[in-house]
């Protein structure tokens, strides 16, 4: 069974930068699409990036232009690169995989606050 751990997010201040990373126990992201979603307080799950196996990447509107999905294959992580973060991008982040997009990483907080 593959497992997918993110790295622990954090407090960000309003512009600032953090980088998440989704460490994969075998080489899922070459075969499989990987995903990033975000749940906000109170809303429901969003997709934020794709980046499929050949390496075409999609962003939801809200982080186009300021997110960047990413991934090593050598190393079987996968990573998303957030900049000018917003308090809106409070949220717990998700990455997710698979054949059936069935596996699913535990989640991670990040919080954008002043």
């Amino acid at each position: 069974q593959v497992n997918l751990v993110e790295s622990v997010g954090g407090l960000v201040q309003p512009g600032g930068s953090l980088r998440l990373s989704c460490a994969a126990s075998e080489s899922i992201f070459s075969v499989y699409a990987m995903r990033w979603y975000r749940q906000g307080p109170g809303k429901q799950r969003e997709l934020v990036a794709t980046l499929t196996s050949g390496g075409y990447t999609n962003y939801a509107d809200s982080v186009k232009g300021r997110f960047t999905v990413s991934k090593d294959n050598a190393k079987i992580t996968a990573y998303l690169q957030m900049n000018n973060l917003k308090p809106e991008d409070t949220a717990v982040y998700y990455c997710n995989s698979g054949a059936f997009a069935e596996v699913w990483g535990q989640g991670t907080q990040v919080t954008v606050s002043s």
